[in-house]
């Protein structure tokens, strides 16, 4: 087998299996499998093994987020490693830090792992991002993507599937349940990096840092994204936990239920991304989280029961996978020699406030938890402001427009863009 890159257009004469497009669906369902499966055990795993409250899962998590900050890295790495390769051995990390975690049930030990799973998870994202925009093309990208998230959702149904049936019924371990997850996810990543060949992007990517003032909407929605997903990892399955008291197999069935809706809905979206454009999808869902984050606080502030959280941690959940008409939105303005660096730079704005916002609400959780949602809805209120000032049909030169409330002239675009 040749290692020597093949460019995309030459793609079509490999089998369909070894395609770039068959890589990023073989990597959408395996990475999954690792991480929602680290993340349906996690909050019963650290209460249980170090007796953790919401300060040490709101430090857990702002470790966690650092390699998420630092993911501007990869534009050197890229100096040195091809793109592809970075990619699969950072979810070759993921799989087997995931794999040993229960094996460091202490604070440090725990915090440790994290980090070192948080590596591998953060690169493949910024790095997966980036192949996506670069094999996908423009008129392609939103349903394929679309279809991706699916994939990945399925992996994380099968995840669950098998949590359910199995943990109670067989009393399974935190140490085997980690292992057989992470491991899976580890062998897939070195099938992927021997049985496929190199791709060639015909756009050559920048390997230098990449800030212009025309990405200035991207980077805003990407700060506020960030922000608000925090509150949502963080403290939304947590409050299942600690406030009615979940079991592991209970914490995933309701994970389940999220990704069976996502199976099925995200293919859908990607094709209202399609007709409808970005503006609409994104103001779709921040319109939807201002009002399931004032909801949240009602569980508090009105003793609404376990229902009414579960019902919402779904819809919250089905809200967020929208955020990848983020994705096609910077894909449409971007110059193509920019999208692997600028994906870098995006992943460290995204994660600036996760670095130290889970550490400070960790804190205002002891004290008031319905106050750290009525937080996020302030967050999501401010993303759809952002979101108002995307064109309907954004391009370059097209990135953002200043009066969201006047009606905006059609641009037309190049059928081959």
């Amino acid at each position: 087998m040749t290692r020597t890159p093949i460019p995309l257009s030459e793609t079509s004469n490999l089998p369909r299996w070894r395609r770039p497009e068959s890589l990023l669906f073989l990597m959408a369902f395996a990475m999954p499998v690792a991480f929602a499966t680290w993340n349906a055990l996690l909050n019963n795993f650290v209460i249980e093994a170090a007796g953790f409250t919401g300060v040490e899962i709101g430090w857990l998590h702002t470790v966690r987020e650092i390699p998420g900050f630092l993911a501007i890295g990869v534009i050197a790495l890229i100096m040195v490693i091809r793109e592809q390769v970075l990619g699969v051995v950072a979810l070759l990390l993921l799989g087997v830090a995931t794999a040993l975690t229960a094996y460091f049930p202490s604070l440090g030990g725990i915090l440790t792992i994290t980090m070192l799973s948080s590596i591998g998870f953060h690169y493949f994202e910024t790095v997966n991002q980036s192949l996506q925009l670069q094999w996908l093309s423009k008129d392609r990208a939103p349903i394929v993507i679309g279809r991706l998230m699916a994939a990945g959702s399925a992996a994380s149904l099968v995840a669950y599937g098998v949590l359910v049936l199995t943990w109670k019924s067989f009393d399974l371990s935190y140490a085997l349940v980690y292992m057989v997850s992470g491991g899976f996810t580890a062998v897939v990543a070195v099938f992927a990096l021997v049985a496929y060949p190199q791709f060639e992007a015909p756009n050559p990517q920048s390997k230098k840092l990449v800030l212009k003032r025309r990405y200035g909407l991207y980077y805003a929605l990407q700060f506020m994204a960030g922000a608000r997903r925090q509150i949502f990892v963080v403290f939304a399955a947590f409050m299942m936990v600690e406030k009615f008291g979940f079991q592991v197999h209970e914490i995933t069935a309701l994970f389940l239920i999220n990704y069976v809706a996502n199976m099925v809905i995200a293919p859908y979206m990607g094709k209202v991304v399609f007709i409808k454009g970005e503006r609409f999808v994104l103001m779709l869902e921040y319109t939807g989280l201002v009002l399931v984050f004032l909801a949240y606080g009602g569980i508090y502030w009105l003793g609404w029961g376990v229902l009414v959280a579960g019902t919402l941690y779904v819809i919250d959940h089905m809200l967020f996978g929208l955020a990848f008409a983020l994705k096609t939105y910077f894909q449409k303005i971007a110059d193509p020699e920019d999208i692997a660096p600028t994906a870098a730079v995006a992943f460290t704005i995204n994660h600036i406030a996760a670095v130290f916002l889970p550490a400070l609400l960790g804190y205002l959780w002891v004290a008031s938890p319905g106050g750290v949602f009525a937080l996020a809805a302030m967050m999501a209120m401010a993303s759809l402001g952002l979101a108002a000032l995307i064109p309907r049909h954004p391009v370059k030169g097209n990135e953002w427009r200043l009066l969201p409330l006047v009606r905006e002239t059609a641009v037309v675009r190049n059928p081959a863009e």
